[in-house]
């Protein structure tokens, strides 16, 4: 009798400590479902998709309500060196494929989520009133200071080089140029007269009144300006991330690029 009322407690504990597991297990799936209804994404984009993405986002986050995006824009070199360091980011939107390929050389673009998203062209942008009306005139003594982003961190400014380069004007206009640390502040320097002239994509500048267009850099004169996209595998939602990627192709996404100047690239 001894025996079998000593028996009691043990199957108790056990009752009680399957009990205790199916809690512990109930409640760790509430939280995975939890994770999986709201997510949150961290978005490092090319400061020349500003105004798309995020108009894009707005048209997302009231059809994804339970997912939270967050946006750093930038030059995509700087970008890219911080997702190298480490920065928590989920999305890259390039504005060249040079900082893309550096990042999946090491294994931080997560496998088969890249994709060519878009295209872009280069322009001479000049302050409204200037009289600038073309590359050639660069050389004039009356084009003090030319604007152009850092070549070794922002793709427009590498373009822009290439495309001086390939005229034979960039040895004469070296002591000129003054570099920006992103196509957003080229155009604010030639917007605001501190720059005679500048560089940017086709897309920044139609967002300006306060500069015209003189000039298009010809596509062979440099390398091609595409837009790659990928999420990357250090990010904390690798599936809402994908999903998001995706997204930018949608029909919805691509004509609201194109609303912004984008050429969309074909798949």
């Amino acid at each position: 009798m001894g025996k079998r009322m000593g028996l009691r407690p043990a199957m108790g504990r056990g009752r009680t400590w399957k009990l205790c597991l199916l809690g512990t297990f109930t409640l760790l799936c509430g939280l995975q479902v939890c994770a999986a209804q709201n997510a949150l994404l961290i978005i490092s984009s090319a400061a020349s998709l500003t105004e798309s993405i995020q108009e894009i986002e707005a048209v997302y986050r009231h059809d994804h309500p339970r997912v939270e995006l967050r946006n750093n824009f930038g030059s995509s070199g700087t970008l890219a060196r911080e997702i190298e360091q480490g920065a928590p980011v989920d999305v890259f939107l390039s504005a060249a494929a040079k900082p893309m390929d550096e990042l999946q050389a090491r294994g931080m673009i997560a496998a088969g989520s890249r994709r060519d998203l878009l295209r872009n062209t280069l322009v001479l942008i000049v302050p409204s009133d200037s009289k600038v009306s073309g590359f050639q005139q660069l050389t004039d003594r009356s084009v003090r200071i030319i604007a152009l982003g850092d070549p070794s961190s922002v793709p427009a400014g590498q373009y822009g080089q290439e495309t001086l380069g390939s005229m034979h004007l960039l040895d004469q206009l070296h002591s000129k140029i003054v570099l920006g640390k992103d196509v957003r502040q080229v155009l604010t320097y030639v917007e605001t007269g501190n720059a005679d002239a500048g560089m940017v994509y086709a897309t920044d500048a139609r967002n300006s009144s306060r500069v015209r267009v003189v000039a298009t850099a010809p596509e062979a004169m440099h390398t091609p300006i595409v837009y790659p996209v990928a999420s990357i595998a250090s990010g904390h939602n690798e599936a809402a991330a994908r999903a998001f990627v995706g997204y930018l192709n949608s029909a919805t996404a691509r004509a609201i690029f194109v609303k912004h100047g984008f050429v969309v690239s074909a798949h």
